[in-house]
């Protein structure tokens, strides 16, 4: 019975991640198209994006985008070294280790101004 593993769960958070931005670009693509109605709906659209909780939601943005990267960084590496393959459990734990690492920093800067 398979019980999955580093290289799923990889997987399926890379999968996440990628809808995550997707949406995020595709919502990027409205709220700019947005102008075409004036100068005043455009700023009202805008004016939602300084609420706290679309602070976080750039957080979110930000550990989607940093976390795809490197998965896809990793999936590169596997793609032209085939024989590390093996190694998906030390590749998966890098990946996450080096996301710690920055994202953690990152988030504290991004959410200081809430507190």
């Amino acid at each position: 019975m398979y019980r999955g593993g580093e290289g799923q769960w990889a997987w399926i958070l890379h999968r996440f991640t990628g809808l995550g931005v997707l949406l995020f670009l595709v919502i990027h693509i409205l709220d700019t198209f947005v102008i075409v109605f004036g100068p005043e709906t455009y700023d009202k659209v805008m004016a939602l994006y300084r609420h706290p909780l679309f602070r976080v939601s750039e957080v979110g943005l930000a550990a989607a985008v940093l976390f795809h990267a490197l998965n896809g960084i990793r999936i590169t590496i596997l793609d032209f070294f085939p024989e590390w393959s093996g190694r998906q459990r030390q590749f998966f734990y890098g990946v996450v280790a080096v996301f710690v690492l920055v994202f953690v920093p990152s988030a504290y800067v991004m959410l200081k101004p809430l507190f």
